[in-house]
């Protein structure tokens, strides 16, 4: 996948130019943070979560050498604890959930911290077959039951891109109530 196929996954979901403050949980290198930043535009602020120093220092520089846009906040932390973020837009979380067994537990962190109507943004694979890589993988139809469980709504798939690694990619949308 390129940049392009990371926008494509995320761009139905958010409004372009919008701005709003969001936050990627498990961001790695960046690459879904680069594409929410593209479309969310200049007066966004992004929280970028993930455990990896090495990959948020990858991640900052990334951003600063990118054409200016949304506010990076990078933070070294664990996603499946609890983190003092409230009020969000958004939330994305592309191919971290499938590192969570308690997906529930965790997902109910994060509808906290979205305000009434926020978004979260999940990227998967659609499988639910597990491997060394992806340990617990929801596919699209797993998602929409869980994301019913851990109380979000109007669960939608928004965009799908094929996978070399188990067939496809999917995104989908599902909102606070």
């Amino acid at each position: 996948m390129n940049h392009a196929d990371h926008v494509a996954l995320l761009a139905r979901g958010v409004t372009q130019g919008e701005g709003g403050t969001w936050a990627d949980l498990g961001a790695g290198t960046g690459a879904f943070t680069l594409a929410l930043a593209d479309l969310i535009g200049p007066h966004g602020v992004i929280h970028a979560i993930d455990r990896d120093r090495a990959a948020l220092a990858e991640l900052r520089s990334a951003f600063v050498s990118a054409v200016p846009q949304a506010e990076l906040r990078a933070r070294n932390a664990d996603f499946t604890r609890r983190l003092d973020l409230s009020d969000l837009d958004g939330v994305v979380m592309a191919n971290s959930l499938h590192f969570v067994d308690d997906k529930v537990a965790v997902l109910a962190l994060v509808r906290g911290y979205l305000k009434h109507g926020g978004r979260l943004l999940l990227v998967e694979y659609d499988s639910d077959r597990a491997n060394d890589w992806v340990p617990h993988p929801l596919s699209f139809e797993t998602w929409r039951d869980v994301a019913a469980e851990a109380g979000f709504v109007e669960t939608q798939k928004l965009a799908t891109v094929p996978s070399r690694f188990l067939r496809q990619i999917y995104s989908a949308l599902s909102l606070a109530p």
